[in-house]
Formats: structure tokens, C-alpha cells, sequence
């Protein structure tokens, strides 16, 4: 299925979920992450959720990684490239013109640095592939992360069989994490 034909589709899946259900998959999608093997690492980037847009809510995410005392990093859009800011104590958060709740600065952390990255999607294919909001933020930001960082998708639904449209920018995913299974990629 062709990328604007899934974001279509899967925008109205995701706007007929109540956020009573929001909240319980999120939650379930945390735990699930457990049993991934990725918590020996330091760096984990993390994304703040877009209300409006029915995202998977990563509050219960970032309270297993403060837990387990990781260091942990949220974007901000600054043109069309993300950058990257430290989570401390002192961090504000405010929305931007797309309501996207993003620091307002910090620490700066660059990409290279980042171990483990949470990528928001709408869709994901059985090969790794993801859809997001088309804009591209993602792809560009996961070209400058090692190639050895792991990208987790988290998606309310399970895997579509291909996305046809496909390119060569395209970043793949090594893991997607779904309330009834865990995809590994390779």
C-alpha cells in the first residue's frame, strides 16, 4: 500500500481510539519494551506526543527509563532538522506552531551520542518500513544517529504486509513495538 493511502487510513484508525484506550496501550507498550534487549545502554531519545493527534502517550516510556537512571533526550524542530536537548530537572517544555510539545533548550546532545531511538509512526510494513507524517524529520535525524542504534518504532496496530512507495532516505527500523507482539527487523 502506497504511503498517503496509509496515512489516510490509519489517522482515522488512531482518531477512533478513545484516550482511555490511548493511555492502556501506552501502557502496555512500556511494558512490553522490557523485554527488549536495549536497557544496557545510556542514551535514549524519546518523542513528547502530539494530543491532537491520538500519538501513543510516552510518559509511561519515560518513567522506565528514569527508573532505570538513563539519560534521556527529547527533539525540537528547528527548521526542517531536529535537535536534540538533555532531560534534566530545569527542562521546559512548550508547544510549537504544530503543537508539539518540545524543550525550549538545554543541553545539546548530538545525534552520534544517542544509543537508542523511539520513533513515532503511523504505520509500519513486515520489512521495517514506517510511514510517519511525510515531512521527513525522522529520516534525516536517524541518518546522523551510529548505524548501530537501535530505532523502536511504537504502534498502536500491527504491521501492514508492504509499503510499496518506499525510498532511498527511507531509515528502516530494528524493532517495532505493538501491543500484541514485538517485530525485530534485520
Amino acid at each position: 500500500m502506497l504511503k498517503s493511502d496509509l496515512r489516510v487510513l490509519y489517522t482515522n484508525f488512531r482518531n477512533e481510539l478513545s484516550f482511555e484506550k490511548i493511555s492502556e496501550i501506552s501502557l502496555q507498550l512500556a511494558n512490553n519494551s522490557l523485554e527488549l534487549p536495549i536497557w544496557d545502554f545510556d542514551y535514549y531519545h524519546l518523542y513528547s506526543p502530539i494530543p491532537d493527534k491520538k500519538e501513543i502517550d510516552t510518559t509511561f516510556l519515560l518513567s522506565i527509563l528514569q527508573g532505570k537512571d538513563k539519560h534521556v533526550i527529547f527533539p525540537k524542530m528547528e527548521g526542517d532538522e531536529l535537535i536534540h536537548f538533555l532531560l534534566t530537572d530545569n527542562t521546559i517544555f512548550k508547544t510549537n506552531k504544530w503543537n508539539v510539545p518540545e524543550p525550549v533548550d538545554g543541553i545539546s546532545v548530538e545525534p552520534n551520542k544517542i544509543d537508542v531511538v523511539f520513533v513515532p509512526l503511523l504505520a509500519f510494513d513486515r520489512q521495517g518500513n514506517r510511514v510517519g507524517y511525510g515531512k521527513g524529520f525522522y529520516d534525516r535525524f536517524l541518518k546522523q544517529c551510529r548505524s548501530e542504534s537501535i530505532k523502536i518504532g511504537l504502534s498502536f496496530f500491527d504491521a501492514e504486509e508492504e509499503i510499496t512507495d518506499v525510498f532511498e532516505n527511507d531509515i528502516p527500523l530494528d524493532y517495532c513495538i505493538t501491543p500484541n507482539k514485538i517485530y525485530k527487523f534485520s
